[in-house]
């Protein structure tokens, strides 16, 4: 299967970064190059690095990109270790950075990648890096139900997560789950009828939660953000495109922080704590996909973009 994804708020994110000519941007989550193409056609002697960790994204963004090869790097990383792959480039700041989170229409449409509720027979597996031993099948055969509960719960906000929980340990007593089909069947009797008639499939909930479980991905991006914009020059933005709430909290809290670090008491005359502002959130509301966008790509519709702007020199 062809590696497709259609970029979400790809105007919108362009007009974000500001791209200079000559800037050197970094996209965190290259995916199949969508983004990255429209910022290269915006390069003249700048550089653009992209890092992914999934080796079929590697594989279809080096041959949409390969027109402009004197001006991108493509590097297999998780972005978690963006200073790394920079230093090994000789790279100090960049103008930009960027990150379309969450997983790509290529991850969820091919049965063999695991991702996807929709194929019964697909085997489980959901990872992003196919050089990671763990898959699905390991964490529902593994974890306890508190552990089950906990994930399903937190990561993928399921009001039943406590009874899909229970199933999944009642049903592995019997023989290890493994396919999209038996982890289905699991869920829809975890869930009143009633509630699976509405909110869409009733297990999009604890795909996302396993998904999110099994990638990191709420950690990798709460421990990369700080340091992302620390990596800004002066007038640089960091641009996050998260697809549902969890994420969009983590990125909105840590830009608040970031623009407003004091830690001084409200009553205090002056700031003592000697924390400085690293710049400034561009967006209090996020920006949100056009109807036309949603209608056009309907898993556009939970997107949201945040927009964080370096405006001093601190680290």
């Amino acid at each position: 299967m062809e590696y497709t994804h259609k970029p979400v708020l790809l105007d919108a994110c362009i007009q974000a970064l500001n791209i200079r000519p000559d800037g050197i941007y970094v996209d965190g989550t290259l995916g199949g190059g969508g983004h990255a193409l429209e910022v290269l056609k915006r390069l003249g002697h700048g550089r653009l690095i992209g890092i992914d960790q999934d080796e079929d994204a590697i594989r279809a963004a080096g041959q949409r990109l390969k027109a402009f090869a004197d001006k991108v790097t493509i590097v297999r990383d998780n972005y978690r270790n963006i200073r790394s792959v920079l230093e090994q480039l000789s790279v100090e700041k960049v103008d930009g950075i960027y990150l379309d989170l969450g997983v790509s229409s290529y991850q969820l449409d091919e049965p063999s990648r695991g991702f996807t509720y929709r194929d019964e027979n697909a085997r489980l597996d959901m990872r992003m890096d196919q050089q990671q031993s763990m898959t699905a099948r390991d964490i529902l055969a593994d974890y306890s139900e508190a552990e089950l509960y906990r994930m399903i719960r937190d990561n993928g906000e399921e009001k039943f997560a406590k009874n899909i929980a229970r199933r999944i340990v009642m049903a592995r007593e019997k023989k290890p789950i493994e396919t999209a089909g038996e982890l289905n069947e699991i869920i829809r009797a975890a869930i009143p009828a009633k509630a699976r008639a509405t909110g869409g499939h009733p297990s999009k909930r604890t795909y996302q939660a396993i998904r999110i479980e099994l990638n990191h991905e709420l950690e990798v991006l709460e421990d990369s953000l700080d340091g992302m914009i620390d990596l800004l020059k002066p007038g640089g933005r960091l641009c996050v495109i998260t697809f549902h709430s969890i994420e969009d909290r983590i990125v909105k809290n840590c830009f608040k922080r970031n623009e407003n670090p004091c830690t001084c008491p409200p009553d205090f005359p002056v700031c003592v704590c000697g924390k400085k502002s690293k710049g400034r959130m561009l967006t209090k509301k996020p920006i949100l996909p056009s109807e036309e966008e949603t209608e056009r790509n309907r898993r556009s519709k939970s997107a949201k973009l945040r927009v964080f702007e370096k405006v001093t020199e601190n680290g």
